[in-house]
């Protein structure tokens, strides 16, 4: 039997997260331990207690859903249950790439909460935003996006059919919501995060993420991945960096991505 890992992104995280499996099992205990090495505040505290203010920063939120991922990963890895194949939404990609062990799981946190600060940067906070809208086809997301007058806005997640997350600049991204409900939306409603991601207002987090990414050793990744970017599969150190700067401002082929796997 084949069994494919998908990891989670941004908005999955919660104040009591990996609590229960930090308390029941060592490989958990020691991968919050090693993240709160690598990033030098105490991760499971802020996993556990929070606030929730703190951590839905998307600098916090970052590094820890990827300590969380991962600890559940070695669990299972230790048991013998390992993945055939492998992908992350979004932020969730770097998680994969550690069980591919294209990167090592100390560079992928603090890599992350760069990341998240170079996103934070590129838009300051409140002046972005991100929408889903579910009920609308592609075409009539692409069709609401290109009718808004008011400033940028683009479909950023194409996560399953009827599905569709929009970001851009505040005022846009509302009025997408007002279009999308008049063209038919079964719901539109903006999402709860700090920056607005996979759209070309994070074109300066890219550039900051390429930079950053010459710094960390990457490998030839050990099982398949399939990106975001794209929805393929990469085998090349070289391609996975692309991917992972082309992600941040390009729309996040979600759906696609699980057809390829």
């Amino acid at each position: 039997m084949s069994i494919a890992f998908v990891f989670p992104g941004q908005g999955s995280q919660y104040v009591g997260m990996g609590e229960r499996i930090y308390n029941t099992y060592q490989e958990a205990k020691l991968t919050f331990e090693e993240a709160s090495d690598a990033l030098g505040y105490n991760v499971a505290e802020l996993c556990f207690l929070g606030p929730k203010e703190e951590l839905n920063k998307t600098y916090r939120t970052q590094p820890c859903i990827v300590t969380v991922s991962i600890a559940f990963y070695r669990i299972l890895k230790k048991r013998g249950i390992e993945p055939t194949a492998v992908a992350g939404h979004s932020l969730g990609e770097y998680s994969a790439l550690i069980a591919a062990d294209v990167i090592a799981f100390s560079d992928a946190v603090r890599l992350t909460e760069k990341r998240g600060r170079f996103m934070q940067a590129a838009v300051p906070e409140g002046k972005g935003l991100m929408a889903a809208i579910l009920g609308l086809s592609r075409e009539t997301v692409d069709e609401v996006c290109l009718s808004v007058t008011s400033g940028y806005v683009a479909p950023a997640n194409y996560n399953c059919p009827g599905q569709i997350v929009i970001a851009g600049e505040k005022e846009a991204v509302e009025e997408a919501i007002a279009l999308a409900r008049e063209a038919g939306a079964k719901r539109a409603m903006a999402l709860a995060v700090s920056a607005p991601s996979h759209c070309a207002l994070m074109i300066e987090a890219s550039r900051a993420l390429a930079e950053e990414l010459k710094k960390i050793d990457f490998k030839p990744p050990r099982i398949p991945i399939v990106n975001n970017a794209d929805a393929i599969f990469l085998n090349t150190v070289d391609s996975i960096k692309a991917s992972l700067v082309k992600q941040l401002d390009s729309p996040l082929l979600w759906e696609d991505s699980i057809r390829t796997m």
